[in-house]
C-alpha cells in the first residue's frame, strides 16, 4: 500500500466544536482508508495557556495565539474554523487567498452577505472548502437520503422538523463572552435561527430540495441581560424562539420550530417526511433509528416500522462494530471528515460546500425578514453551483 498524504491542521478555537473536530481528526485513519493523514500541525486561540493544555490533550504539535500567523504558515495545509460565528468569514477569506483549504462551523455567516463574500473567496481561489453541517452524516438521516432517492416515498407532500433546548430559561443567564456569545447578536448573527434551525434547513434541503418561500415568527422571551464583557445590562438581539411555515420547490410545504425555551429538552433534534408511498420519521435522542412506514406493505401488517442502523449495508457502518451495536454523535464528524478526505482523493469534494452552506443562510436570512415584517418572504439564491 502507498505511504499516506501528509494534510496538516491548523484548528482555530478549543470550544465544544475544537473537541469534536479534533477527536474526528484523530479518529478517521484508525477506522477508514483514506489517501490522507491528519495531522493536528496547530491550535489557534487567544488564551496561550488554555491553548497548551488543549494541545497536549489533543495531540497538537504546536500553539499559535493569532490566526493569522496560523494561516500564513507554509507548514498548513488546512485551516478549521471552529470559533465563533464573527470570527468565521475574516479567518475563511484569508485562508483561501492563503491557499489553505477551508472548513467551517455553521453556520457559515452572520448573514448571507457575509457567506457570499466567503463562498468568492474559497471559489476563486479554488480551494478545497466545506462547513460542519454533521446531521447529514448520521447513518439513519443517510439512510433516509437514499430511500428518498431511490423513489420509495414517491412524492413528497410534507416536511416537519423541531429542534429544542432549554438552556437560556433563566433570565439570569448573562449574554456574551466565552461559553455564551451565541446570546450576543453582534457576534452570534442570529439565535435559534441561526443555531439551531440552520441545521434542520440544511438537513432539510439536503433531503428535500431548495425552499423558496418562507413565512416566520420569532420572540425573545427575555429582553435584556447583563453582558459577561462589558458588565451592564443591555438589550437581548438575538431570537430565544422560531418558527416558520416553508414552500419547497417541489410543491411540498414545510413546518420549522427551533426555541431554547423547552423545558425539559437538552438538544431534542427531530424530522418527519410525508410521501406519496411512504413516511419516514428521526429523533436524535434515538439518533441510530429510523421510523419507516411503507404504505406497499401488506394490509393487516401495516405500520410503523423501527430499522436498526448498525449493518454493514447501512451507510458508513461497515467501518465500525459488529451489527447490533450503536455508534453516536461524535461519529457524524468522523464520517463527515473521512468524506471530505476521500473528496480529496478523488477530486470531487464532498458536501456540503460552503455555497451550500450559504444556501442555508439564505433561507435563515429569509426567515428573519418575514418575522421581521410579517409577510411571506422569498429566498434568494446562489447565482451558479460551485465548480472544483
Amino acid at each position: 500500500m502507498s505511504a499516506k498524504k501528509t494534510l496538516n491542521v491548523g484548528m482555530v478555537g478549543y470550544g465544544f466544536m475544537g473537541r469534536t473536530h479534533s477527536n474526528a481528526f484523530g479518529q478517521v485513519n484508525k477506522f477508514f482508508d483514506t489517501a490522507y493523514s491528519p495531522v493536528l500541525k496547530a491550535i489557534c486561540a487567544r488564551d496561550r495557556a488554555k491553548a497548551e493544555a488543549f494541545a497536549s490533550q489533543w495531540g497538537y504539535e504546536s500553539v499559535e495565539t493569532d490566526w493569522r500567523s496560523l494561516v500564513n504558515r507554509t507548514d498548513i495545509d488546512l485551516i478549521d474554523i471552529a470559533s465563533p460565528n464573527d470570527t468565521h468569514a475574516e479567518i475563511a477569506i484569508a485562508a483561501a487567498q492563503a491557499g489553505k483549504m477551508v472548513l467551517c462551523e455553521k453556520p457559515l455567516g452572520r448573514s448571507a452577505a457575509e457567506a457570499e463574500r466567503m463562498v468568492h473567496a474559497v471559489e476563486s481561489a479554488r480551494v478545497a472548502n466545506m462547513v460542519w453541517y454533521n446531521y447529514r452524516r448520521v447513518p439513519a438521516v443517510t439512510l433516509a437520503k437514499r430511500l428518498i432517492d431511490e423513489g420509495k416515498l414517491g412524492r413528497i407532500f410534507h416536511y416537519r422538523a423541531k429542534f429544542l433546548q432549554d438552556w437560556t430559561i433563566s433570565k439570569d443567564v448573562p449574554q456574551g463572552g466565552a461559553g455564551l456569545w451565541r446570546l450576543d447578536v453582534k457576534v452570534a448573527g442570529s439565535g435559534v435561527t441561526g443555531d439551531l434551525l440552520a441545521h434542520c434547513i440544511d438537513t432539510a434541503m439536503w433531503l428535500n430540495g431548495s425552499i423558496h418561500r418562507v413565512s416566520a415568527m420569532t420572540e425573545t422571551f427575555i429582553k435584556e441581560r447583563p453582558h459577561n464583557l462589558t458588565g451592564k445590562v443591555e438589550a437581548v438581539g438575538i431570537d430565544d424562539a422560531s418558527a416558520f411555515l416553508a414552500r419547497f420547490d417541489n410543491g411540498s410545504l414545510g413546518l420549522f420550530e427551533a426555541t431554547r425555551y423547552a423545558r425539559g429538552h437538552k438538544a431534542l433534534y427531530t424530522l418527519e417526511i410525508n410521501g406519496e408511498n411512504a413516511s419516514i420519521a428521526w429523533d436524535l435522542h434515538d439518533l441510530h433509528r429510523l421510523q419507516y412506514f411503507d404504505h406497499a406493505d401488506q394490509g393487516d401488517l401495516r405500520g410503523w416500522r423501527s430499522i436498526h442502523v448498525t449493518d454493514g449495508d447501512h451507510p458508513y457502518m461497515k467501518h465500525w462494530w459488529v451489527p447490533g451495536l450503536q455508534i453516536g454523535y461524535e461519529h457524524t464528524f468522523i464520517h463527515q471528515v473521512a468524506d471530505f478526505l476521500k473528496g480529496l482523493e478523488s477530486g470531487e469534494w464532498a458536501a456540503p460546500h460552503f455555497r451550500e452552506g450559504l444556501a442555508t443562510d439564505y433561507v435563515t436570512d429569509a426567515v428573519l425578514k418575514s418575522a421581521k415584517g410579517g409577510n411571506w418572504e422569498q429566498v434568494q439564491g446562489p447565482a451558479a453551483s460551485s465548480e472544483n
